[in-house]
């Protein structure tokens, strides 16, 4: 097999630098079923220097071929990413994922083995690890918090290209944050294509610590996340989506009692945030804040709903 790995990137230069070194990094195996590898990076519009970077350092990026479009969202740059794709599978990670250096022969075994198997209808979805160390974020343990129900999630995926050629790519309607990748998944699975978990082939999810001063972003991201998810529902009305997307009594009756009806929220709880970051519990701090920042998410999915549909803004961050 030959490997694409599909990364589109907005305004990340600095954790895309290590993501970048470490996917060149990896080491396969002479006699394994890899013949290659290439880095399929789209970047949706930086305005940060990302595209000069690239273009300065090609010679330390071998494997690297750039793409630019316009800044118009995950999913549209991923469809992109996918067509210019050589390979006949393709590696879904973000640009703020940091691998270690067998993860592409860890996906290739696994699938490997299920091919011969003769199943080919199935997919390998990889280990996410959630740090802010940015340092030496291959360094963080897995949590309790990193577990992952999902079936179909770009962070950490390999699939062959025909697979999601003939589930028709990413949908172009997501052009906000969140659930494109869960969609297509409900795609896949309709089409018969079953999920191997690959927990060998992990990856270090970097963000920075969470900080008081970041909840307008994160408010905002809920309220777009509130209105993507309309549009999942609206595409599959079942009662998995409506419980994916929190739109159900039990979300509303569980955030609206936790929350206090709203009255716990970004003013009212800030202070007892930072008091936790100040005495070194950021962690907690953000578990915390997912109280008020549900209960906006379920408000905004029940508005989104009796709109109708949504107000389509400017595409969110990769």
């Amino acid at each position: 097999m030959f490997f694409s790995v599909v990364i589109p990137t907005y305004n990340r230069q600095p954790i895309l630098e290590k993501c970048l070194r470490a996917m060149e990094n990896q080491a396969l195996r002479p006699d394994g079923p890899v013949e290659g590898y290439e880095i399929v990076l789209v970047d949706d519009g930086s305005t940060d220097g990302t595209v000069e970077w690239i273009q300065a350092s090609s010679d330390e990026f071998p494997h690297v071929v750039l793409y630019e479009q316009d800044h118009e969202g995950a999913a549209i740059a991923r469809n992109f990413g996918v067509q210019q794709a050589k390979g006949d599978t393709i590696i879904f990670i973000d640009s703020d994922l940091v691998v270690l250096d067998r993860f592409l022969q860890h996906h290739a075994d696994a699938l490997s083995a299920a091919y011969e198997k003769g199943n080919e209808r199935v997919f390998t979805y990889g280990r996410v690890v959630n740090t802010c160390n940015f340092d030496h974020p291959t360094s963080e343990p897995f949590k309790v918090t990193d577990y992952s129900r999902a079936f179909f999630a770009t962070g950490n995926v390999a699939i062959q290209k025909r697979w999601l050629l003939e589930a028709g790519l990413f949908d172009a309607q997501f052009t906000q944050y969140g659930w494109e990748d869960l969609e297509l998944g409900v795609r896949l699975k309709n089409n018969g294509l079953s999920l191997i978990k690959c927990p060998e082939a992990v990856g270090y999810h970097w963000h920075p610590a969470f900080s008081v001063e970041e909840l307008p972003e994160l408010i905002d991201k809920e309220i777009q996340r509130a209105r993507m998810g309309v549009v999942f529902y609206q595409k599959h009305p079942t009662l998995d989506v409506r419980l994916m997307i929190q739109m159900t009594w039990l979300h509303r009756l569980l955030w609206g009692t936790l929350s206090l009806g709203g009255a716990l929220n970004e003013r009212t709880l800030g202070p007892t945030l930072n008091w936790l970051i100040k005495r070194g519990y950021p962690q907690l701090s953000q578990e915390l804040s997912r109280i008020f920042l549900n209960w906006y998410n379920v408000n905004a999915v029940y508005a989104a709903y009796r709109e109708g549909g949504f107000n389509s803004a400017q595409p969110s961050s990769e």
